[in-house]
């Protein structure tokens, strides 16, 4: 959690309802937001939650993404850094 506190993005695994998730937390809201296109996110769905940071006590602004499904799978395979487009500019 401290990492995403400081800036960099942090990849928290969870189940929702026994299905494989995770939240890519950070402090750095651009930074988050430049990972989106490659995972197919759209910016309106970024959720602002603080968080405590536990070395000060202090709230800090925080957001994270929801990934579940085949957003997941194409983070957790690679596929997000390498994703392309077709000509006509859509996703595959």
């Amino acid at each position: 959690m401290c990492f995403a506190l400081d800036g960099g993005v942090w990849l928290h695994r969870h189940k929702l309802r026994g299905e494989p998730m995770v939240h890519l937390v950070s402090a750095d809201r651009e930074r988050l937001l430049a990972l989106g296109p490659a995972l197919g996110l759209e910016p309106e769905w970024l959720q602002y939650k603080p968080l405590k940071d536990p070395r000060t006590g202090v709230r800090v602004p925080a957001w994270h993404w929801d990934v579940m499904g085949v957003r997941l799978r194409r983070l957790e395979t690679g596929e997000a850094t390498t994703r392309r487009t077709d000509p006509q500019g859509s996703a595959p």
